[in-house]
């Protein structure tokens, strides 16, 4: 099973707005015999790759696979059929799968008389496939917040002047993160004070992003290089903008309330064009609004051995008052990424008893 976890990896970006899944079929004497991953949407599943890597190995054997069968007929066939028609006698799954059209495939599994047991490696597996999950379970797209930041937690200096505040191998790493996302977002403040691209760069068969910006008055250049061909592009405005000097530029229009779109205003048609994960790559203004939304899912900072001392913080306001309502996290991983420490964590759910005792 943490094969085919390895494997499902290997979807990350190309397959949505479907899962990745990793599948790995032994024989009946327990040996490897296929390997198979969701490459991408409408292609082949997992399964199918595995059992066609299979062959006829596959009778007898046992198949690994990170979500439950598909039970569905969509762009290609239910996966749960195809394994009980090569002959497998015994499919594990990890996670059983949410999606009310697609799940069923273990009682079909069962039905046809195939030994079928879940969550072996739920936690991994669940992981692996955070995004996907995340946006069948709430009905928006799984958000991801990354940012650079000094060990004292300033993300630019007290000029304003951020570039270059992470390392080259940090920025390299944030090209990984782009390619395995749907979506990455900035706000107006980002875009007029660093004019980013947003493209993928350096990734190999990367599939580029949607590059969404957040411009409430439209106030964009035409000559800003988010507007190239190097990726699709997204402008999200206010429903009276004037954009008479963008034309060509996809439009999102959305209320304002306050003079800003509201998170989940936007979230929510973002969710319905198929975008099942967002890169946040906006500045403090931006992830605190996010955050106060409770629509940050994972964060990811990169954190450099340098000191600024004044100049703005990573995060502003996210309506948090005192100390008994910050906002937990779990860090899931520290690593060293060149000279800088890249630290990822997941917010703590928020329970009765974990309220009780931070009061």
């Amino acid at each position: 099973m943490r094969r085919a976890i390895e494997l499902a990896a290997r979807g990350l970006g190309s397959t949505s707005p479907n899962p990745v899944v990793g599948c790995v079929i032994t024989d009946a004497s327990g040996a490897v015999v296929g390997e198979g991953w969701h490459q991408r949407a409408g292609g082949p599943h997992a399964e199918v790759h595995a059992l066609h890597a299979a062959g006829a190995a596959a009778h007898g054997g046992t198949a690994y696979v990170t979500l439950e069968p598909c039970n569905h007929t969509g762009r290609t066939g239910p996966c749960a059929q195809a394994l009980a028609g090569a002959g497998i006698t015994r499919v594990v799954y990890a996670v059983s799968d949410p999606n009310p059209q697609a799940s069923g495939g273990g009682a079909t599994l069962r039905a046809a008389g195939i030994d079928t047991a879940a969550g072996l490696l739920a936690d991994e597996a669940e992981a692996g496939n955070a995004a996907w999950l995340t946006s069948v379970r709430l009905g928006r797209p799984h958000v991801t917040w990354k940012y650079a930041a000094t060990l004292d937690g300033r993300s630019a200096a007290a000029d304003g002047s951020s570039r270059w505040i992470s390392s080259a191998e940090s920025r390299a790493d944030v090209h990984r993160l782009r390619a395995e996302s749907d979506a990455v977002l900035v706000g107006g403040g980002t875009l007029r004070a660093d004019d980013p691209h947003l493209a993928v760069r350096g990734v190999e068969g990367a599939t580029q992003p949607l590059r969404i910006a957040l411009d409430t008055r439209a106030a964009l250049v035409p000559t800003a290089r988010i507007l190239d061909d190097a990726a699709p592009t997204l402008l999200v405005v206010g429903e009276d903008a004037d954009t008479r000097h963008l034309p060509g530029v996809e439009l999102l229009r959305l209320p304002l309330h306050d003079g800003r779109v509201g998170v989940h205003d936007l979230l929510t048609p973002l969710f319905r064009r198929g975008v099942r994960s967002v890169l946040l790559e906006g500045g403090p203004t931006l992830a605190g609004a996010f955050l106060e939304a409770g629509a940050v899912d994972r964060v990811i900072g990169y954190l450099a051995p340098a000191l600024l001392g004044a100049g703005p913080a990573a995060l502003a306001d996210a309506g948090i008052k005192n100390i008994s309502g910050a906002r937990r996290l779990d860090i899931t991983e520290a690593v060293r990424i060149g000279p800088d420490l890249r630290i990822t964590a997941v917010p703590v759910p928020v329970t009765t008893s974990t309220a009780t005792k931070e009061h």
